[in-house]
Order: structure tokens, then C-alpha cells, then sequence
């Protein structure tokens, strides 16, 4: 991945999303099976070491939101990405259709109560993006499950917008905190969901996968697009930028993740604790101790 550039695939505020023009295939970043099996194995440990790294140094915290169509890939990304990586410093949370007690409290309220501690990975599988784009797209959610007060509802275009700036005001907070946020949007062509949802169908194995309701949202496939496109645009900044990656192809898409979660760990100001003189001859002492316990019968 030697010419890979982040950038490429980078939104941070600085020019617009188009979704209509984003690709959902890009040029393999990997010759054959073995290569890429490499390049996946080297990711993982590169991934572990700066982990380890931030554990130690512990100051920092990373927030990864992925966010996609049903059958983009957002589990097995999400797998091979961190399969290498201590579970000690990584929490995964997926986010499913709210329960009534989530429902009984403000839209983020749920994503909140288990934001990253400092030394470790959050992952948001699905997030509070949620509200600005299923929501948005089936807006009768606001009022019959969320029951919001009616005189917030009646201006349907003055409620995204503020919902908008709450979020783009959560990332700022947590920016200010030590907490990085980084997004992605695996982006999945129409043609390809279908060929994957198809296959959870005709697999046995894949068959708790599947869901009647991907079917009915394919029929809003436009109406999504444009939730993606308008989300991505509001709430892209250099603090907690938006990357979209093409995810036709899960390998090509794994490996892509994996780098840009690197540049980020990289970014941050991280050593490992360092001893000092005395801490040093202290623990210079401990070896005496541990070896003669060694020889003890």
C-alpha cells in the first residue's frame, strides 16, 4: 500500500459529498490471496502495537463509527480489522432498534452511556447517526416511538438541523477530551447489496442474517442515499472527519479501514511510560528478589 493516500477517501468539512459520484469499487490493493492475507496480518499487529501503546499511555481514547447499508460489511470489517488487537483495549457496540427505556431518553442518550475510556477503541457498529438517517428517512419514528413533544415535530427541516449541530457539538466535546472520533461510510452499490442479501437467503447458515425489513428499505434506496449525502456533509469536520470507502470488495475494504485506523493512532502524541533513575534501581532490585524465590526449594 505503498501509494495509499487517506485523503482519497477523506471528508473533514474542506469540500462536498457527493454521493452520486462516490465510488463503490476501487483498483485491488492486493495481487493475490497470500498477499493480502500478509498485508492483513501485518495490519493486525501494527494495530496491536499502537493499541498497546495508547493502553499504556493512557490519555487518549478512539471513537470508530461505522455506518452503511444492511450487508455492507460492517461486521466482518469490523472482525478482521481488530482480530489481532488485545480485547483488554477494545469494546465493540452495536446499536439496534432502540428499547423502550432508550426511547425514554434524548437521541443520545443510549451511545453516551458507553462512550470510549481513555487507553482504548470504541466501536460504534451503527451510532447515534442513526437518528439523522433512518429517522429521517422514516420520519414518523419522532413521533410515534420517540413521542417528542408535538411543537418540535412541526418543522421537520429546523429539527435535523439541530440535530446536526448536537452531534457535530458531541465530537467537538469529545475532541476536547482526549476522545478521537473517526467515521466511515461503507459504501456498498445497490447491484452488490442485492447479490449479498440474496446469498443470506440461499445459505442456510447466512439465513439469521437476513431481514424482511432490508427489503423494504431498498425501496428508499434514494432517499437513504441522499440521508448519507446530507449527514456526511453536516457533520464532516478536521476534528471527526467522514471517510467513505468502497465496500464491493470486503478485502480491498479491510485493509483500507485498517491503515486509516493506524494514521489516526499515529497521530496521537503517545509513549510508553518511561522510569526514572530511582524507579529504575527499584525495579533492578525486584530482579534479585524474583531470582533468588527461583532458586528457593
Amino acid at each position: 500500500m505503498s501509494d495509499f493516500n487517506s485523503d482519497d477517501y477523506r471528508y473533514d468539512g474542506s469540500k462536498k459529498f457527493d454521493i452520486s459520484k462516490a465510488k463503490t469499487k476501487f483498483k485491488d490493493i492486493y495481487a493475490d490471496k497470500a498477499e493480502y492475507e500478509a498485508m492483513q496480518e501485518e495490519s493486525a499487529k501494527e494495530l496491536d502495537e499502537l493499541q498497546s501503546m495508547m493502553y499504556a499511555h493512557n490519555r487518549y481514547g478512539l471513537l470508530v463509527i461505522f455506518q452503511a447499508m444492511d450487508a455492507a460489511g460492517k461486521d466482518g470489517t469490523i472482525k478482521h480489522v481488530l482480530s489481532g488487537v488485545n480485547p483488554v483495549g477494545v469494546k465493540i457496540h452495536s446499536f439496534k432498534r432502540p428499547t423502550e427505556t432508550e426511547l425514554g431518553h434524548d437521541f443520545l442518550w443510549r451511545t453516551n452511556q458507553v462512550l470510549p475510556q481513555r487507553g482504548t477503541i470504541t466501536i460504534f457498529n451503527r451510532s447515534y447517526y442513526e437518528e439523522v438517517l433512518v429517522v429521517k428517512v422514516q420520519p414518523e419514528i419522532l413521533t410515534q416511538s420517540q413521542r417528542l413533544p408535538v411543537e418540535l415535530t412541526e418543522d421537520l427541516d429546523k429539527l435535523w438541523k439541530h440535530r446536526y449541530s448536537d452531534i457535530r457539538n458531541l465530537e467537538k466535546y469529545l475532541f476536547r477530551n482526549g476522545i478521537r472520533v473517526i467515521k466511515f461510510f461503507l459504501n456498498v452499490s445497490k447491484e452488490e447489496q442485492a447479490e449479498r442479501l440474496i446469498e443470506r437467503i440461499q445459505d442456510p447458515s447466512k439465513n439469521w442474517k437476513f431481514e424482511e425489513q432490508d427489503v423494504k428499505v431498498r425501496d428508499q434506496w434514494a432517499e437513504y442515499m441522499q440521508a448519507y449525502e446530507d449527514a456526511i456533509n453536516e457533520t464532516a469536520t478536521n476534528k471527526a472527519p467522514w471517510y467513505v470507502i468502497p465496500a464491493d470488495d470486503k478485502k480491498n475494504l479491510r485493509l483500507t479501514v485498517a491503515k486509516i485506523v493506524a494514521e489516526e493512532l499515529k497521530k496521537m502524541k503517545m509513549t510508553y511510560p518511561e522510569s526514572g533513575p530511582q524507579r529504575t534501581e527499584e525495579l533492578r532490585h525486584f530482579i534479585d528478589i524474583i531470582n533468588a524465590q527461583t532458586n528457593k526449594p
